[in-house]
């Protein structure tokens, strides 16, 4: 691969270090009952050994120029397929369909400027059992920060109603090829169904207004809402309309959301 063309526009950073591929494919758990996506394969280091555990995999690679590459590293495998086209753009729901397993799971070795949008998607479509990924570090701090910390914000709120968000270990930027400029992180979403949301979208809205000015209370950034019912939940629970947002739990933003719903 050193003679291939990286792309940075299309986020291209190879993961070529045995250790940490071998690491990420422990966490994942992967057996024969598991339907596996993998977002950006690069040039197959992670998928010749999850696809060999897995029923099935499929692979979304938006590169074509890799089609020769991957079909050569996999070509001992035939219980996979490749998908040449950007995930945002496709259709996941319907691509697995045809497929029934137990399991579905995610792990890939994300692009980091759409990981955010990428993993949103895929819960929003298809809601898999598990994810593991690797993300930039930063990110992967915003997704698992506690409440009350810097880091803790909307997508903390959104991810963590669905899923128990874990980071599992650091990665150096030498672990990749052309190297990044920031360090990685692995990190797992297993579901759960802690929290019983009445109306998805009205609560998607209401964190997403409570986050939308960080340094505003949540009198100021919620004003669009009957505060005098909220105020009573906030009261209740021993918070009040001046505090921020990213000291509110998930559990209370929940609890706010299926209130107004009634």
């Amino acid at each position: 691969m050193i003679n291939f063309d990286f792309k940075k526009s299309l986020g291209q950073n190879f993961l070529n270090d045995e250790n940490i591929i071998d690491k990420i494919v422990k966490a994942s758990e992967i057996d024969k009952d598991t339907l596996v996506i993998e977002i950006g394969p690069g040039a197959g280091a992670l998928s010749k050994k999850t696809i060999p555990l897995s029923g099935y995999t499929i692979l979304y690679e938006i590169d074509t120029r890799l089609k020769d590459i991957l079909e050569d590293v996999l070509k001992e495998n035939d219980n996979y397929e490749i998908i040449f086209n950007d995930v945002l753009k496709q259709n996941v729901a319907e691509d697995i369909n045809k497929y029934s397993f137990k399991k579905i799971y995610v792990v890939a070795n994300l692009p980091y400027y759409i990981t955010t949008p990428i993993i949103s998607k895929i819960i929003d479509e298809i809601s898999p059992d598990k994810i593991v990924v690797m993300i930039q570090e930063e990110v992967a701090d915003r997704l698992c920060a506690q409440v009350g910390s810097r880091e803790y914000a909307m997508i903390t709120v959104a991810l963590g109603s669905q899923y128990d968000i874990k980071k599992l270990f650091r990665v150096s930027r030498n672990c990749f090829i052309p190297a990044p400029n920031v360090d990685s992180a692995v990190i797992s979403l297993e579901k759960h169904d802690r929290y019983n949301i009445i109306d998805k979208n009205l609560f998607d809205k209401l964190i997403k207004e409570a986050f939308k000015f960080k340094r505003k209370n949540l009198r100021n950034n919620l004003k669009g809402y009957d505060l005098n019912k909220i105020e009573e939940i906030l009261t209740r629970n021993n918070y009040g309309l001046n505090d921020r947002a990213e000291v509110i739990p998930i559990s209370l933003f929940v609890e706010i959301a299926n209130e107004l719903s009634k």
